[in-house]
């Protein structure tokens, strides 16, 4: 074996990485110690609900040029699959590309959305956009981040494909030379901070375009509207006509921005994006059962409950697991199985319902990939 063949041994090494999340690195080298292909095996808790399980996601996936196109890539998901499938029962995708992941059961499970708000509906909404500071709302700090984590995990503490924040959550984008990083507004009320909304930092000489909101989250709809007329002062100052929020339609700040006028522009891709594996079907459904039991909502008879769960644990009830995902999460709706030649027994299609409503409906919000938490 030459010094730049690969070998068939596969490493992995625990680390932590510098934001916080906990990191695996995963790697396949040659015979000299040199890397051929490498990704990284992240970890965290993904909400399908008002439950949260542990989970991996796949990311930093490279091959060295000279190795490309040789089936190297393949065996190093296979192998990090198998390990993750010993720690976790389901795996994610943050930015899949297409046509590539589906080959390791992977299913695209989530769409890209956000809110486009012109500032001429907040003008008219509020009477006037004022050229300085909105009274209530202050620049943040690294002081307001445990306020911050509170309230998102209050927001969204059922919305599927969320993470649980921790007290030590920190993914904002840090300060640099040439970066102003994230830029973060505070509404205070009295001595509590009622909502926030972070800034996408943009490189300093950078044109002015449409700006990016990349998280806006508000205790109550006053806070919420205080935040989009401070952004929406903000473009004025800069003769801009509109922004972008990336928060999901269906949320509080959603409903206060369509109530000022807003459009929400949503895409689903047919392949690729952000995606999920089903690694342990039984073990899974197992956590999810009082998520399910949650979703029924009592409506059905406990032995019914039971069959169909039982079944739906072994397979013979929605045997295809990039479905049944899609379905957990809320990115479809059993009309949408039905629309994709899918089927479930008519005597436990009521159940199937309540089980999977899709997001958006009153027992599931609508799934939603925050972008601070993208990894």
């Amino acid at each position: 074996m030459s010094e730049h063949e690969p070998t068939p041994g596969y490493t992995e090494v625990a680390d932590q990485d510098v934001r916080g999340l906990r990191v695996r690195s995963c790697r396949l080298g040659t015979a000299g110690g040199e890397p051929v292909a490498a990704l990284e095996a992240v970890s965290f808790r993904q909400r399908f609900g008002a439950v949260a399980v542990a989970a991996e996601g796949i990311g930093g996936v490279e091959t060295r040029p000279e190795f490309r196109r040789q089936g190297y890539m393949g065996r190093l998901l296979r192998r990090s699959l198998s390990g993750m499938q010993r720690r976790v029962d389901i795996a994610f995708v943050s930015d899949g590309i297409e046509g590539v992941y589906e080959k390791f059961g992977f299913v695209s499970a989530v769409s890209e959305g956000r809110l486009i708000v012109p500032v001429r509906n907040i003008e008219r909404s509020v009477g006037a956009v004022p050229g300085a500071a909105v009274p209530g709302v202050r620049t943040g700090t690294s002081a307001d981040l445990p306020a911050m984590i509170r309230l998102y995990n209050s927001a969204h503490a059922r919305r599927p494909w969320t993470h649980e924040r921790q007290a030590d959550w920190n993914r904002l984008v840090p300060q640099t030379t040439w970066k102003p990083g994230s830029q973060t507004l505070i509404v205070q009320t009295r001595d509590a901070v009622t909502g926030y909304a972070v800034l996408e930092g943009r490189a300093f000489g950078d044109p002015l375009g449409t700006p990016s909101v990349d998280e806006l989250v508000a205790a109550d709809a006053g806070a919420a509207r205080l935040l989009l007329t401070a952004i929406a002062g903000f473009c004025w100052q800069r003769r801009l006509s509109e922004f972008g929020v990336r928060e999901p339609s269906d949320g509080l700040v959603g409903r206060v921005a369509r109530r000022m006028g807003c459009t929400y522009q949503e895409r689903f891709p047919p392949s690729g994006g952000m995606m999920a594996a089903i690694l342990n079907r039984s073990e899974l459904l197992r956590r999810l059962e009082p998520e399910l039991r949650r979703r029924a909502a009592g409506g059905r008879s406990d032995s019914v409950h039971e069959t169909a769960y039982d079944g739906l644990r072994r397979g013979s009830l929605l045997p295809d697991d990039g479905a049944l995902v899609r379905l957990l999460l809320g990115y479809w709706s059993l009309d949408d199985l039905d629309a994709h030649g899918g089927s479930v027994p008519e005597r436990y299609r009521d159940l199937c319902t309540a089980w999977f409503p899709g997001g958006g409906s009153p027992s599931l919000p609508m799934p939603y990939a925050h972008r601070l938490d993208r990894y």
